[in-house]
């Protein structure tokens, strides 16, 4: 660690040998020069940071529009909505596609925001599609009977 480097070599046949030792001195950086390249990368990470969260907020809202279409041109999930709610859903995800390809530099609060109001949109649309709602969550479920006691099932 100390940029030294020291390579030796000989030959077996003639015993003769040959040494190179390289040296890091001309070139070497200053410790203040070190110091500058750690705050410049530090910079540069929270604007890479930031970039990456808006490209983030982005690709999510786009995916949430073309899954909501391809929802509903699909034969099966089309057949169990009404004509008026496939429409909503087509028009508000046409919508976000529009404004995202009109605002690509936009801020991911406004990427955000757009999304709560598709979501507005085809998540009451969906729920009634899918019933209720998704079914009960496996890891909300807990078996138990009325007196709080595990429902216990021997399968001897």
């Amino acid at each position: 660690a100390n940029g030294i480097l020291n390579v030796s070599a000989m030959d077996k046949k003639t015993q003769k040998s040959q040494s190179i030792k390289i040296t890091n001195d001309a070139g070497r950086l200053s410790q203040e020069q070190i110091d500058e390249m750690i705050k410049k990368a530090k910079e540069m990470k929270e604007v890479d940071d930031a970039a990456a969260a808006k490209v983030e907020a982005k690709n999510k809202l786009e995916n949430l529009a073309y899954q909501a279409k391809n929802t509903v041109s699909d034969q099966k999930t089309a057949s169990k909505l009404p004509k008026d709610d496939i429409d909503k859903v087509n028009k508000a995800a046409e919508a976000v596609l529009d404004w995202v390809q009109k605002n690509e530099s936009a801020e991911v609060d406004e990427f955000q925001e757009e999304q709560k109001k598709l979501e507005a949109v085809i998540n009451p649309i969906f729920t009634k599609m899918y019933g209720a709602g998704p079914g009960p969550n496996p890891q909300a479920h807990h078996s138990q009977s009325d007196n709080g006691a595990a429902d216990v099932e021997d399968l001897d």
